[in-house]
């Protein structure tokens, strides 16, 4: 069955947290934990509801006010991120996440318009967090921020490459650990990372901890005073605050010793830092072409109602992006976006070399350029991650395989860098409303990817992300309902990746994961039948003009070996044992993925999703006879049997025994089971009905 792997950074975005300190949090961790896992906000109501701990690398609490985070998350909440910790997941809290994870806090104690004292439920570190350590703190304002001078505890890092022995750092309002070196010598549990140089305005003990480790059950926490991920190229500028431009440049000129500690930091709670720092790219052009450039010629004529001129130029206002049809022979500067952008990507004066897109940004305020190809395809040189003669080519190839394939793909909008495939397509419904069946948006790297429920990350290079409109008819929705698409999606990877080079790559190990992702046997554990996810599928649909217009997003790790695997990793173990077969090329399979998804919906529409295509979709899905756990009809189990023909909702039949001393068996009663929109585990979130 499939595996689980703890892929997924979260980052607090709930009650008592800040947006800039979020911005920052996501920011650093994207940059040294990319692609490794995928760094993600989680709002409390999630934190709550949602089975998140399984799938969880890290938690991390931002700064803040820490009584609201005690106010979201005592109890219940509070629960669920001790048992997480406890069964070995790991917490980091910056500043207020570090008041929040100790046992006490006491906070500006007799300032009566600041102080917060009382005791804390998770108490990581097992004493009392007292701050703020330096004064002058004020809310919402950066009048008490400092440049605080850090010395590192290297013995607590023995398998670190390369330490600071001191650095600087930001700081405003954090606490400092009381008497952590006495609860370090009197329990392994607790180790002083690293602390203030400076005299303190409060009593701390012998030493002046400012970063703590503690060791809970089979996992662990960092808990913090100052701010390690705060990167002085976030910070913007603050004309009315004497000396902050100082503070900056002492920031910027301690950013890689500030870097090397929060790596250690991270590496210290079990997770793999990548080697360098992964930035954030730049949205890039959209390329638009065709298999027959008249194609290109035509659509766009086609947006002529649609299209307003501003300074000879023409834009497109989609609904939630703004699109510039770029002509060829105008360069055109980029002041639009630089306006958007100027307060979000301020970096500081004295180090221009570094630029910093914000990682929470409003995309849908920078312009998305479409340079349209009229007369021949993007040379190679302007699409350097995809070969666009490669991947016409493919598509005629492929098409005489498939009699029922003829259109789709024929026009491809293709993004080095894009914000989502989906978002371009399906929140921009001006644009959708003029988009034949078939036409496609492609990427290489997705900066703010869409996922079930409200998960957003980053797609790195080497994935196949693709997104396709298909404008069902409304009259066929009642016998063809618009749900089954998905699984039309499904069936279609797994036989794209096994038709991908005649039958050389057939043995490729697929499977179906009801509703929307396809699983692989996992390439690290041959010898055992594991699977873990290696593609996944978003539909998103809207109505017009008579059709429901279904955007079919579809993602498959294809050279990418992070953050899970990839058809390539699945090749030297589970590929031709006659001869080692060469690499997916992306264009490739990018052309026989459309070709076979054209076909199985020509066979959707003539014959429904039953007989042969039904048989061929079960052929390949993990459930057959899988059981499951009805906690809501207490603990009830039934065997997965199929679909239901109306909306494609999991049928199961209620079973009888307890399957040690005697077979279970069925009891005659049939329940149809579907998603809650669970964003982490759908197993854990189903809502079933009786049928």
């Amino acid at each position: 069955m499939p595996s689980q792997r703890k892929l997924n950074i979260l980052v607090y975005t709930g009650t008592g947290s800040t947006l800039e300190s979020v911005r920052h949090c996501i920011y650093s961790l994207r940059r040294l934990l990319g692609p490794n896992y995928a760094v993600i906000p989680i709002a409390e109501s999630a934190l709550l509801k949602e089975p998140w701990a399984p799938t969880c690398a890290l938690l991390v609490f931002p700064g803040g006010a820490d009584l609201g985070y005690c106010r979201a998350l005592n109890g219940e909440g509070n629960r669920a991120i001790t048992n997480f910790i406890l069964r070995g997941g790991a917490y980091l809290g910056f500043c207020a996440g570090g008041y929040y994870g100790s046992r006490r806090c006491e906070f500006e104690v007799g300032n009566p318009s600041l102080e917060v004292v009382g005791s804390r439920e998770l108490g990581f570190f097992p004493g009392t967090c007292r701050g703020g350590a330096f004064r002058g703190f004020a809310y919402q304002s950066e009048r008490g921020a400092r440049a605080a001078r850090i010395t590192v505890k290297r013995d607590a890092f023995p398998d670190a490459a390369a330490l600071p022995e001191e650095f600087r750092c930001y700081y405003n309002g954090g606490g400092v650990f009381v008497d952590a070196d006495k609860l370090a010598a009197d329990s392994s549990r607790v180790q002083v990372l690293a602390e203030y140089t400076e005299t303190l305005a409060v009593e701390s003990g012998a030493a002046k901890a400012a970063v703590v480790y503690g060791k809970l059950g089979e996992g662990h926490a960092i808990v913090t005073g100052p701010h390690p991920e705060f990167d002085a190229v976030n910070l913007s500028p603050q004309p009315h605050v004497r000396g902050y431009d100082a503070l900056v440049d002492q920031l910027s000129g301690d950013e890689i010793p500030r870097t090397l500690f929060l790596k250690a930091c991270l590496t210290k709670l079990g997770l793999e830092v990548s080697p360098g720092t992964s930035a954030v790219p730049s949205l890039s052009k959209l390329h638009l072409s065709s298999l027959h450039h008249t194609e290109v010629t035509k659509l766009v004529s086609s947006f002529d109602d649609i299209v307003s001129k501003v300074d000879g130029e023409d834009y497109i206002r989609g609904g939630n992006d703004i699109f510039h049809l770029e002509k060829p022979d105008s360069r055109w500067s980029l002041a639009a976006l630089s306006e958007a952008l100027a307060s979000e990507l301020e970096a500081p004066k004295k180090n221009p070399g570094r630029v910093s897109p914000d990682p929470i940004i409003d995309y849908s305020l920078v312009p998305k350029r479409i340079v349209s190809h009229k007369r021949a395809w993007p040379e190679p040189k302007e699409t350097p991650y995809f070969n666009h003669a490669v991947y016409y080519s493919s598509l005629q190839e492929f098409r005489r395989q498939e009699p029922e394939a003829q259109k789709w793909g024929d026009v491809l909008m293709y993004g080095e860098v894009v914000t989502s495939t989906n978002t371009l397509l399906e929140k921009n419904h001006t644009l959708l409303a003029k988009l034949p069946t078939g036409f496609s948006c492609a990427a290489t790297t997705q900066v703010a990817g869409r996922g079930r429920g409200t998960n957003v990350w980053i797609a790195p290079p080497g994935s196949m992300i693709i997104s396709t409109v298909i404008n069902h008819p409304a009259h066929l929705a009642g016998t063809r309902p618009i749900v089954f698409l998905q699984y039309l999606a499904a069936l279609a990877i797994v036989e794209a990746v096994q038709t991908y080079d005649g039958g050389r790559y057939a043995a490729m190990p697929l499977k179906i994961k009801w509703p929307n992702d396809v699983y692989c046997r996992d390439p690290s554990r041959p010898n055992e039948t594991a699977y873990v996810k290696i593609a996944g599928i978003l539909a998103n649909c809207a109505y017009s003009a008579g059709n429901y217009q279904v955007v079919l997003g579809i993602g498959i790790n294809t050279n990418n070996g992070r953050p899970t695997t990839s058809l390539d990793a699945l090749l030297p173990v589970f590929g031709s044992r006659h001869q080692q077969l060469p690499p997916f090329r992306i264009e490739r399979l990018t052309a026989r993925l459309l070709t076979r998804l054209e076909s199985l919906y020509a066979l959707f529409c003539r014959d429904g999703f039953a007989g042969a295509l039904e048989q061929r979709y079960y052929r390949h899905w993990l459930h057959t006879n899988q059981i499951v756990t009805l906690e809501a009809e207490a603990g009830v189990r039934a065997r997965v049997v199929g679909i239901t023909s109306d909306w494609g909702m999991l049928r199961a039949e209620e079973l009888a025994g307890d399957g040690v001393n005697g077979a279970l068996r069925a009891t005659g009663k049939v329940w149809a089971l579907q998603s809650d929109e669970n964003s982490f585990d759908f197993w854990k979130g189903l809502v079933r009905r009786r049928v």
